[in-house]
């Protein structure tokens, strides 16, 4: 179980992230246009795993904007956006901010992801929903990085999980 905070308060996720050097577990999250995909789906090329609560709060649509930014630049990589967010809302936020780099995932339907991955909350006001995590994985699936956030109102370390990506990759500003 990793303690964080939600603005001060202590809550509680399943556990801990995956580390560097692992390999990445296979999901199953819902797209925007409700089609199923796996990690398979992003076979060869490197993942940066943007894990949040809701787009519908502030740092959560901060970090899908920053990350967004930065996945214009990257070559092989996919930027993916996690939360429990209906895929409809997704889409809006996407359509309504311009989102086309990074691509936006639904764990609504099992809630699985939030498991395997230990990154569902289980106290507090927020329990069921994903925390705010940051997991970076070559194009083989093995761990790069990982970051629990310590305070769920905080963004996460962009300038460190795009640079575990590799040299000569753009950072965001």
């Amino acid at each position: 179980m990793a303690s964080i905070t939600l603005k001060g308060n202590p809550i509680n996720t399943m556990g801990s992230l995956p580390k560097a050097g692992q390999q990445l577990s296979d999901f199953d999250l819902i797209a925007n246009d409700l089609s199923h995909v796996s990690l398979k789906t992003f076979s060869g090329n490197k993942l940066v795993l943007n894990i949040f609560p809701s787009l519908d709060t502030g740092t959560c649509a901060a970090s899908v904007r920053a990350f967004n930014k930065a996945a214009a630049g990257l070559k092989n990589t996919k930027v993916l956006c996690i939360s429990r967010d209906l895929p409809f809302a997704q889409a809006r936020f996407c359509g309504t901010e311009g989102i086309f780099n990074a691509i936006t995932l639904s764990d609504f339907a099992t809630g699985k992801f939030g498991k395997d991955y230990q990154v569902e909350i289980t106290t507090g006001p927020l329990a069921h929903l994903l925390s705010r995590a940051v997991v970076v994985a070559d194009a083989s699936g093995k761990v790069l990085y990982s970051e629990q956030v310590p305070e769920i109102v905080n963004e996460p370390n962009y300038q460190a999980a795009l640079a575990s990506l590799g040299a000569g990759q753009p950072r965001v500003a």
